[in-house]
């Protein structure tokens, strides 16, 4: 990732200066030529963009809450989850009830200082996020499943959900940011 001159770029070269606000110039691993991603919306382009990107803040400047947060997470699935398998286990049979408790008791560890969040997340959490110890990255509204999502977006950053049901099991969110 790069913003600004480059060594060894030629001085007659266009791409040569800081780029604007909101972009980063990436190189691509399958042509090995330079792209530019803009931050905000992450979308990649091959032209040297001219001013600067966006940013969602600026574009719904009404809304009175961030417009990314970004959050980790727990998830605990179920027989009756909407898919009932994971990284871990190709079929899940536990119940509801149990998913919940074994939230619960998550959350218990975290809390009293017994048990690390991102550990958990790493170990025994039934999402492919797991293996960045639950990192879901940043993320906007309407992109995540409403119940998680509405529980994601009330988290202070550094706070801790209690047990959120969702299509896809019970989580336990963490705001990061």
């Amino acid at each position: 990732m790069e913003t600004g001159e480059q060594k060894g770029e030629s001085p007659n070269n266009a791409d040569v200066g800081i780029l604007p606000k909101g972009w980063e110039k990436r190189m691509s691993r399958s042509t090995g030529k330079a792209y530019y991603y803009n931050i905000y919306t992450h979308k990649s382009q091959w032209t040297r963009p001219t001013k600067a990107a966006e940013s969602p803040s600026v574009r719904h400047s009404s809304d009175t809450e961030a417009s990314k947060i970004k959050c980790s997470h727990i998830l605990v699935k179920h027989k009756d989850s909407r898919r009932p398998s994971s990284w871990k286990q190709p079929v899940i049979t536990r119940s509801k009830e149990e998913a919940i408790n074994l939230i619960n008791v998550f959350r218990e560890e975290i809390k009293a200082g017994r048990a690390k969040f991102t550990d958990v997340a790493e170990k025994l959490s039934d999402c492919s996020s797991a293996k960045d110890m639950g990192n879901l990255g940043y993320f906007s509204r309407g992109k995540m499943q409403k119940e998680f999502e509405n529980a994601a977006f009330n988290l202070s950053v550094g706070e801790l959900s209690m047990p959120v049901e969702s299509d896809s099991g019970i989580h336990l969110i963490l705001r990061t940011a």
